[in-house]
């Protein structure tokens, strides 16, 4: 255990409220809040989970999924236990709401390891819900910018203000999952809300590179109304931040039909409507991964699943046919073909 950021004590009546994420869990003695890994011991809370891995390896930057940053290297990722939402179709809810069995590591172990890994630009904290591990991965942050890796986290976005922004100087690039447009959905389906996840996309995008994920599903985030509303925001906020589309099936707690492919295709059209780098995940369709330049409309990024097939830009990250420079941080390399 470490003892944990961001609470409030109220010594009369022996609870803390915990001010890391929107929850602001009020956690009395010898309890947890929502997220099940920060708890009240005597009036203090402790991280449970700190240095706690579930699940850890190397990854194509591209399974984040970040499309946009280092395309084609590798990255140490890792993931701990809990979440701060419950979502009813999560994709990895054994280790978000389960007791799934860990290894304890330290913040300069976690970075010993990736400096060894081969062609490792870094370390994503991933799998499970990152921001609930929060002073691990400060701490394990820290140290891997003074190591020269980068730091990705993939998250659900929902913190509050404060910790965010104390964490942003360490991160090189996000994926946050903006899970639907309204706060009915999060609500319902999430038991969580919109509006703090939509704050933390306009803080993180002036910080670091960010992409965005939304998986469509049936019959509840996938309307067209919908998909313009998510797009006019995130073209308000930056056109230039990639976005995923990512199909679902069903899982854990919900099984609504896999979302129709015509819908995806749809949703797609809308947001290039607006946005020059959309991408449709769980599709089976490997033009869905290409980049395309957003002047001359050429492909700069040829895509098999997690394998670049070919990459068509100049050191610079400009298109080698029109020279536009797109939004894409650090080198693009094709990997095995």
């Amino acid at each position: 255990m470490r003892r944990a950021e961001f609470f409030v004590r109220d010594s009369e009546k022996r609870h803390l409220t915990c001010h890391l994420c929107p929850n602001r869990c009020v956690i009395r003695d010898n309890k947890t809040g929502v997220c099940r890994v920060r708890k009240n011991i005597d009036g203090v809370l402790y991280a449970l989970n700190y240095g706690e891995v579930s699940s850890y390896g190397m990854d194509p930057i591209e399974k984040k999924p970040l499309y946009h940053f280092y395309p084609g290297h590798q990255i140490f990722s890792l993931g701990t236990v809990g979440c701060n939402l419950h979502c009813r179709f999560c994709q990895n809810w054994e280790i978000a709401h389960g007791e799934p069995p860990t290894v304890r590591v330290t913040p300069e172990e976690i970075v010993h390891l990736a400096r060894q890994q081969r062609q490792c630009i870094g370390i994503a904290y991933t799998y499970s819900e990152p921001l609930v591990w929060y002073e691990f991965v400060s701490e394990t942050a820290v140290l891997a910018h003074e190591a020269g890796l980068k730091n990705v986290l993939v998250t659900n976005g929902f913190i509050e203000q404060e910790p965010l922004e104390k964490l942003l100087p360490h991160v090189d690039a996000m994926n946050i999952d903006v899970k639907a447009f309204t706060n009915d959905y999060y609500r319902r389906l999430c038991a969580g809300r919109l509006d703090p996840v939509r704050r933390t996309v306009e803080i993180a995008v002036r910080h670091c590179l960010v992409e965005l994920t939304t998986l469509l599903v049936t019959g509840e985030n996938d309307s067209p109304g919908e998909i313009r509303e998510l797009v006019d925001w995130i073209a308000r906020v930056d056109r230039e931040i990639p976005l995923h589309l990512s199909r679902y099936f069903p899982h854990y707690r919900f099984d609504a039909p896999p979302t129709p492919l015509a819908t995806m295709r749809c949703a797609r059209e809308i947001a290039r409507e607006k946005l020059p780098y959309v991408y449709l995940g769980n599709v089976g369709d490997v033009e869905n991964g290409y980049t395309y330049c957003p002047q001359c409309r050429k492909k700069v990024i040829e895509r098999s699943g997690y394998i670049i097939r070919a990459v068509h830009l100049r050191e610079d990250n400009r298109c080698r046919h029109c020279g536009y420079a797109l939004n894409i941080v650090g080198e693009a390399r094709a990997t095995a073909s």
